[in-house]
């Protein structure tokens, strides 16, 4: 049964995907203080966006995530240490859990993106691999993890994104409403962009035939 989908703010989502990164990146620091925790959720590199999250704002999220499974306080060592529970918690695999910590650290990404980015965190076979477990959190019964977003102009492939913090920003794009009627307001400041633009191609045809060699009349 997998379990369903939190709605966290991005700080929240920045100290998650900080873990399952270090926890695989620089195991012999694992779990992290509060010091290695901080500076990792405002790394300049690896991070979008870029973040300043004070001491007490980290400890105040991660009281958050206590409650929901997500991160845990290590005991038995003088300085306070904390691990996630991403897989547990939210009932994925690991594989699954790198590409979610990867968009919660860097934004929307391609599928080729993810792979490449997730390289230290587990490496896809290829980018089919990476679509495959893309697919089956976008499919979640209890709701989807993450989203395919549309194409960007120019763009030869699809971004995806997590829904850990809700619909993100520059996600789905508003559908226009069909049969939409253009107001009268509208229909003139065209027609005043029309006629500007028709004054200017006057204007440079006139400069033109002035010169030797322009165009006749």
């Amino acid at each position: 049964m997998t379990a369903s989908r939190p709605s966290l703010s991005l700080l929240e989502t920045r100290i998650v995907g900080t873990l399952v990164e270090k926890q695989r990146t620089v195991p012999d620091t694992y779990p992290l203080s509060l010091n290695a925790l901080v500076a990792g959720c405002n790394q300049k590199t690896s991070r979008h966006p870029v973040m300043e999250a004070s001491d007490g704002e980290v400890l105040q999220a991660i009281e958050t995530l206590a409650g929901l499974g997500l991160v845990s306080e290590v005991s038995g060592s003088r300085v306070a240490r904390f691990t996630h529970g991403l897989e547990r918690a939210l009932g994925v695999a690991t594989q699954a859990s790198a590409l979610l910590a990867v968009l919660m650290l860097r934004g929307p990404q391609t599928a080729g993106e993810l792979r490449l980015n997730c390289e230290r965190l587990h490496r896809f076979a290829d980018i089919s691999a990476v679509e495959a477990f893309l697919e089956e959190l976008a499919a979640r019964p209890d709701g989807p993890l993450v989203v395919e977003l549309p194409r960007l102009p120019g763009s030869r492939e699809n971004r995806w994104a997590h829904l850990l913090s809700g619909q993100p920003a520059g996600g789905p794009l508003p559908t226009p409403s069909p049969g939409r009627v253009i107001s009268g307001d509208e229909i003139g400041q065209l027609e005043k962009r029309v006629a500007a633009l028709e004054a200017d191609v006057a204007e440079l045809r006139a400069m033109l035939a002035g010169r030797p060699g322009g165009p006749a009349a």
